[in-house]
């Protein structure tokens, strides 16, 4: 229980922030699901997806949900994946 009316404040941001990079992550975690079975079931849609799960990614690292490493990384993979099909 916060003891000021700063740290109720602060409380507050933070869960709504927490909720905030917790739908983003989240939605990360679907494209990339999507992008690899499209890529499985040789679909010609995973160039599309791909392009969404690059864009997204960079959204994410630029607000500072993932770490800019993490989303050079998960580019790299997505783009190796669709080159291998």
């Amino acid at each position: 229980m916060p003891h000021s009316k700063q740290a109720a404040k602060r409380l507050r941001t933070s869960s709504e922030a927490n909720l905030r990079n917790r739908s983003r992550i989240s939605e990360l975690k679907t494209l990339e699901k999507k992008l690899r079975a499209a890529v499985e079931s040789g679909d010609a849609q995973a160039e599309e997806l791909r392009r969404e799960f690059v864009s997204c990614i960079d959204k994410a690292a630029k607000v500072g949900v993932i770490p800019a490493n993490r989303a050079s990384r998960k580019k790299a993979q997505a783009d190796k994946l669709v080159a291998a099909k």
